[in-house]
């Protein structure tokens, strides 16, 4: 694990940008599926909050194909719930409602439920154990992929008490991309950016983060070692993004960038980068 600590450790991800190929079958997929309600919808564009706290801009791209196997972007985004009995009464809410899951795990530091979007978005829905708990090895820390106690969390959610409602207290935890190389990915998200490098998994993913989370940005190669990004008019991932603490920070990381070499235009308040592998990521104060 490397601990550079450029990064401020109040850095962390928020919004996530996705195209979609028709927005209303996606707003009816994140109201039924996830209990997300537009904030905001405009023409062609909705914007899917937690109280405050933006977690979802969706933008409607017509007919658009899902990404192709071979090709970096999303892996998933991830929404973290407030507490344990959260995610288990999410967990009734979607088997009581027979939608399709894809897996679910316990990695040591969380417990996690995985699905997808009609578009084929990856989606994470997970809780953090207290860091206190979290597992290591010689000071480093081990996340795992071991089964999860679905019988256990049921049993905190024994029958629906009311509809199923994305709680206040949501917040987008990370975000996990298919890149290109892994090290080259680990040259851009920790060399320039700032992140640390918590955990190397295998020769194929690596997580990174501030403040020493487990992690805000996932990185694979399980798309495929070498994988382009997905052809122009695919749905999936337009950005994630980056929320640094202030204008100060936010400067000092395009400052780094730019020393690299690396194009940066400005987006809003923020700035707009692609790492290597073409992944957008807007920073933002």
């Amino acid at each position: 694990m490397s601990n550079q600590t450029i990064l401020d450790p109040r850095t962390h991800v928020g919004a996530v940008s996705l195209a979609v190929a028709d927005l209303a079958r996606s707003l009816r997929f994140y109201g039924d599926v996830l209990g997300m309600q537009p904030a905001e919808h405009s023409a062609g564009r909705a914007l899917l909050a937690a109280g405050a706290t933006p977690l979802l801009h969706l933008v409607e791209l017509p007919g658009a194909r899902p990404k192709p196997a071979r090709a970096t972007g999303l892996y998933h985004f991830a929404l973290l719930l407030p507490s344990r009995p959260d995610l288990a009464r999410w967990l009734r809410h979607v088997l009581e409602n027979r939608w399709p899951l894809q897996g679910w795990s316990d990695h040591g530091v969380s417990e996690a439920v995985y699905l997808a979007d009609p578009d084929g978005n990856g989606i994470e829905v997970y809780r953090d154990r207290p860091r206190a708990e979290w597992p290591a090895l010689n000071g480093e820390l081990q996340m795992v992929t071991d089964p999860l106690d679905a019988a256990g969390l049921l049993a905190l959610a024994p029958a629906a008490s009311a509809p199923w409602a994305m709680p206040a207290g949501a917040t987008m935890g990370h975000v996990h991309l298919h890149v290109s190389q892994i090290d080259q990915a680990l040259a851009f998200y920790c060399g320039v950016l700032g992140f640390d490098l918590i955990q190397r998994y295998g020769p194929s993913a690596a997580f990174v983060s501030a403040g020493g989370y487990h992690h805000h940005i996932g990185l694979n190669t399980w798309a495929g070692v070498g994988a382009p990004p997905a052809p122009a008019g695919s749905a999936g991932l337009r950005h994630c993004t980056v929320v640094l603490p202030d204008d100060g920070a936010l400067e000092a990381l395009a400052a780094r960038v730019r020393a690299a070499g690396i194009d940066i235009t400005a987006e809003g308040a923020g700035w707009f980068v692609r790492d290597p592998s073409g992944n957008g990521i807007v920073c933002t104060a």
